[in-house]
């Protein structure tokens, strides 16, 4: 009875010995919200951690999701009770909107072995516009329509020129209601035939370095479409539309 009295302590002994023995890394927060300003060319995170156990943890790999985000920690081996963090660099380029990229962290903590951690960028353009197409059905009356062209308040954008890419279009711009909001009145000068406009837009401001931006008109054809035809019109009014707010190269 002694002896397996002794074997029975001595087991549990080890088994808590092996518990308190433990790796742990605690994380600050694994989520960070960033809104770079617009001229900004990178986005730059930190996720900072801590050991809370009391054997030393392992990276064993830090990997990003895209090719336009890097990661790196400052040790490879993190002691117990040390600090440090993971910089996660987004690279904007010409990245606007909402922009989500993320890091995922292999270690050898036997709780969290895999962690994911998430960098979101709010990231306001220099403008923005709404409509990007205005459009005018056969016969209608050639009524200017209106494009409101929103400005980035640090951009500090005194006007607008727009130009069309045919005679077919006049475009005018006026103050909006807002001291970074423009009017950008279209019209065209009949609409007895069809035409499609590119109509340009270049801002003036110390920060644009050239780059300019785009929206669309159009007057409809006349003829009753086609299932394959009005298949066709959907998609060229679809297409200026999801690119216009993004400035040419």
């Amino acid at each position: 009875m002694n002896t397996n009295f002794s074997r029975l302590i001595g087991v549990l002994a080890l088994a808590a010995l092996v518990q308190s023995a433990r790796a742990e890394l605690k994380w600050e927060q694994t989520s960070v919200d960033l809104r770079p300003a617009f001229n900004d060319k990178q986005a730059v995170a930190h996720f900072k951690y801590e050991n809370v156990g009391n054997t030393p943890v392992h990276f064993k790999s830090v990997h990003a999701s895209c090719g336009c985000t890097t990661a790196q920690t400052q040790n490879e081996q993190v002691a117990p009770g040390q600090k440090g963090e993971i910089t996660a660099t987004f690279n904007i380029g010409g990245r606007t909107g909402t922009q989500v990229k993320t890091v995922t962290v292999q270690t050898d903590d036997p709780e969290r072995s895999s962690i994911v951690l998430t960098l979101k960028a709010v990231i306001t353009p220099l403008l923005e516009f709404q409509p990007t197409l205005v459009y005018w059905q056969n016969g209608e009356e050639p009524k200017p329509k209106i494009i409101t062209a929103k400005a980035n308040k640090d951009a500090a954008i005194k006007k607008l020129d727009v130009s069309s890419s045919t005679p077919d279009f006049t475009a005018k711009v006026d103050p909006g209601s807002a001291s970074n909001e423009f009017r950008i009145s279209v019209q065209p000068r009949d609409t007895t035939k069809a035409v499609y406009a590119t109509l340009t837009i270049k801002p003036d401001s110390p920060a644009n370095t050239g780059n300019m931006f785009s929206a669309a008109a159009r007057v409809m054809p006349s003829a009753p479409a086609s299932k394959s035809t009005l298949s066709t019109i959907r998609h060229d009014l679809a297409t200026p539309a999801a690119t216009a707010a993004s400035p040419s190269q």
